[in-house]
This record gives C-alpha cells, sequence and structure tokens, in this order.
C-alpha cells in the first residue's frame, strides 16, 4: 500500500509547518508526500489556501519521484502535467492523476483501487481500507 504524507504531516495536523520546503523535506525521508502547488506569474509556490513558499523547478525535479502534487490553480496543472505526477480537484468525488492513479476525495471515502484521502476525517478501519491502492493522511505513521 502506498503511504502518502498529507502536506508533510506525519502525527497530525500542523497547519504552521504545512507545505513548507523543510517540513517537506523531513516527510519524505519516509514517505511520499502530497503538497500543493501554484504557478504564478512565472513562479511556483507551495500552500494550501495561498501561495506561501517560493521555490524553483528544481526543488520538484530533484522530488519528483516521491511527491504527489496538488496543483491548485490550472496554471499550475498545465506547467506540470507530463512531467510530475500531478492533479487538480475541487470537490470532484475522484480524480486521476497525470500518472493515472484514482484519488478519492475526502468526503468521498473509501474506495478500491484508489488513494484514499484523509480516512481518519470518517473514522475508517483498516478493514474498510481494504483494496485501497494508498492513503494520504496528516497521520500517516497511524497507517504503517
Amino acid at each position: 500500500m502506498i503511504l502518502i504524507s498529507h502536506r508533510g504531516n506525519l502525527n497530525g495536523k500542523n497547519p504552521s509547518q504545512e507545505n513548507r520546503p523543510e517540513y517537506i523535506d523531513r516527510a519524505l525521508k519516509e514517505y511520499d508526500v502530497e503538497i500543493d502547488v501554484w504557478y504564478i506569474d512565472g513562479e511556483f509556490h507551495l500552500g494550501h489556501d495561498r501561495p506561501s513558499y517560493r521555490i524553483d523547478e528544481e526543488y520538484l525535479e530533484e522530488r519528483r519521484s516521491r511527491l504527489w502534487i496538488h496543483c491548485k490553480n490550472k496554471e499550475a496543472l498545465i506547467k506540470l502535467h507530463g512531467g510530475y505526477n500531478c492533479f487538480f480537484h475541487e470537490d470532484d468525488d475522484v480524480v486521476l492523476t497525470s500518472h493515472n492513479v484514482a484519488i478519492a476525495h475526502v468526503n468521498y471515502g473509501a474506495m478500491k483501487s484508489t488513494i484514499v484521502m484523509m480516512p481518519e476525517v470518517h473514522g475508517y478501519s483498516r478493514k474498510d481500507l481494504d483494496g485501497c491502492i494508498g492513503i494520504c493522511s496528516d497521520v500517516i505513521r497511524d497507517y504503517e
């Protein structure tokens, strides 16, 4: 099963650190990481609700194989699609990444053959997650 740290979190939400490059790098030592990326005026930024931390494409390139990139604007999707494992969604139940992996929205629930987002939000048991190909969570260590 693929285990993915949500925004660099390992043991719970930490809004003041989420999407910070150093925080992501710590999580990457153990897990893949889902990050939030914006592309504005020719520059990449990390951040959930707004672009908060400027990064360069080299940062993404060096970590490419372990990142699940949630494109926060269409410009980021256009720029990253084709080379990176990225996706864009708003309230869609399920989306496909550019690498053809299905991700189920946090409000959709556990679905076989998908990456399940934040199963802890709904209190899913391990049995509920049978058949899922992965989990993306703020408490990813709980799923080892």
